[in-house]
């Protein structure tokens, strides 16, 4: 597979590793209480920083992420910021990108910025989740060629373009003129989001690649209007019986009831008033059958989003298209423009206070895909219009959304954050928010300074380090036992306490291995600062000594 090269990529396609994890420490003053106050969250700060720091709770668990990086357009005097251990970066740092007419790496700078971003915002997204990016011309094909490198091309969603100044913006010299942007998008993993409860052919739905009205006739059932769009079976040759054997079946439908019911390929069987559909037929003499998108699970789930149809050979099935965009997609393209964003902040505040802000209309359409308690993470939070569309949508359909916004800027408070207390004030929601800042790196050199993390924060991140996934019951954290939790393989226990002097004289004893053996004497994990057992003792307590801070940092499971 073609992979794109830059400047400075062999530095940073695994700076994120290296990035410290920071505590997230709540300021009281600038949060705002009410309903998910401690799931709805801001934090100010360095978005890389802040990205590494969300991972111990929110690995895995994003189901959309929406971003609106810098374009790169040479006017935006963006500064280079993030430390990588390299020479060629090292002298980019703290100069801003593209204010000269020559820089001939302004294109690297960007790249090298965007990827370690990119890499903690891919860990951050379920594996059903999407994200959208947010791009224009200068930058967009390097942005999917290094998304193909990150997320995998095959897991290339679709690139939709929205007009964003409907007099368009003069190309000097060009005679021609711009009216659109793009948003580009990706699952994390394509086979898993046909598979999961968000649908890909609504995600799709929204997406043209040209912006134009749909064609398809509309249709209504009890679930309400929807438009057939395409058959179930899975259109890319490489899906067949042997590469998703579980995606390969038989559907039985019973056209005077509406039930379903499944047998294998090879099987001949027959219900009795049912209509057989096997998946379709593969033409290159390679294999017999394509794989359906859906499994049987979903299909029996959701089959009112499917509709069957009798033909002469038989019958077809077909994936129902429903919600935003059949009717409304042509707005979508034509009124949802920067300058209704402009009127969406300054209808707020009382006057222009943000630079060409995204729409919430826009943001409204992308986040249509979304429901119930699906997390939407926004990493360039600019004026905080993510934020604004999930409580407006969850005004509408009763959803309980929760935002995470991350801004670097100074003005992360007065206008990121205001505008979210001015939205849920005018609107008379009950939603709060947490807003925190980045507190102490959790790394060697910051606990060796006296600058210690409380005992959850530094539990939730040994866990993650221990298993590789977020603590999935904070509750059961008991400081007083140094009880972390329990992963699939052991038990997992830290040794610690937010006082030097005591640190200092804290480790694993007889006494303690003894006590703990009595509740569990299962496998253990155990990190403290020293450990006066030897080698057969750990064995037959079945402890495994993780040193803190050195060792801790070294340790990856």
């Amino acid at each position: 597979m073609a992979t794109l090269h830059f400047k400075g990529k062999s530095a940073v396609w695994n700076h994120h590793l290296s990035v410290p994890y920071h505590t997230l420490e709540k300021d009281d003053k600038k949060s705002l209480k009410g309903e998910n106050s401690d799931e709805n969250l801001i934090i100010e700060g360095d978005n890389l920083l802040a990205l590494k720091s969300l991972l111990p709770q929110y690995q895995g668990q994003v189901k959309c992420i929406y971003i609106d990086p810098p374009y790169n357009t040479g006017n935006e005097e963006w500064v280079y910021n993030d430390n990588v251990n390299s020479p060629t970066i090292q002298s980019w740092i703290g100069h801003v990108v593209g204010g000269d007419s020559d820089d001939l790496t302004r294109h690297d700078k960007w790249l090298c910025m965007m990827t370690p971003r990119l890499k903690l915002l891919r860990e951050l997204l379920a594996e059903d989740g999407v994200i959208f990016v947010s791009i224009d011309d200068n930058e967009q094909y390097r942005l999917r060629a290094v998304m193909d490198d990150i997320f995998d091309e095959r897991n290339y969603l679709n690139t939709f373009c929205w007009v964003n100044n409907l007099k368009g913006r003069q190309i000097s010299g060009a005679g021609a003129v711009k009216t659109y942007e793009s948003v580009v998008a990706y699952g994390k993993s394509a086979e898993a989001l046909e598979l999961s409860e968000i649908d890909i052919e609504k995600a799709k739905a929204l997406m043209p690649s040209a912006y134009k009205g749909f064609d398809y006739e509309e249709e209504t059932d009890d679930q309400g209007s929807f438009v057939v769009k395409n058959e179930l079976y899975n259109t890319n040759s490489a899906f067949n019986e042997e590469t998703r054997p579980t995606l390969v079946f038989n559907i039985h439908y019973n056209f005077d009831t509406g039930e379903v019911k499944f047998s294998e390929v090879d099987e001949d069987i027959e219900y009795n008033g049912f209509t057989k559909i096997a998946p379709h037929q593969n033409n290159n003499g390679t294999h017999k059958y394509h794989a359906w998108r859906w499994s049987r699970g979903k299909v029996e789930k959701d089959i009112e989003d499917l509709k069957f149809v009798k033909t002469d050979e038989g019958a077809k099935v077909y994936t129902k298209v429903r919600g935003h965009g059949m009717t409304t997609l042509k707005d979508l393209i034509t009124d949802i423009t920067t300058n209704k964003g402009s009127k969406d902040v300054s209808g707020l505040f009382g006057k222009k206070v943000f630079d060409y802000p995204k729409p919430v209309d826009l943001l409204k359409v992308i986040l249509s895909q979304t429901k119930d308690d699906d997390i939407v993470l926004d990493s360039f939070a600019g004026s905080g219009t993510t934020a604004q569309a999930v409580c407006e949508l969850n005004n509408e359909d009763g959803g309980k959304r929760k935002f995470i916004l991350v801004e670097m800027e100074d003005y992360a408070n007065k206008l990121t954050a205001e505008r979210v207390r001015k939205v849920i004030q005018s609107k008379k929601l009950k939603v709060g928010f947490t807003y925190s800042t980045l507190g102490p790196a959790i790394d060697a050199e910051t606990i060796l300074s006296g600058k210690l993390p409380t005992y959850t924060e530094f539990a939730k991140y040994v866990y993650y380090l221990a298993t590789g996934k977020n603590h999935p019951k904070e509750k059961d954290i008991k400081e007083k036992e140094g009880f972390v939790g329990k992963s699939e393989y052991e038990s997992i226990y830290l040794l610690y306490e937010k006082d030097m002097d005591k640190l200092k004289k804290m480790a694993i004893t007889l006494d303690w291995a003894r006590e703990t053996d009595k509740k569990d004497s299962g496998k253990k994990i155990v990190y403290a600062p020293a450990c006066y057992l030897d080698d057969e003792l750990l064995s037959e307590f079945n402890i495994k000594f993780v040193s803190i801070p050195y060792n801790l940092f070294e340790h990856k499971k």
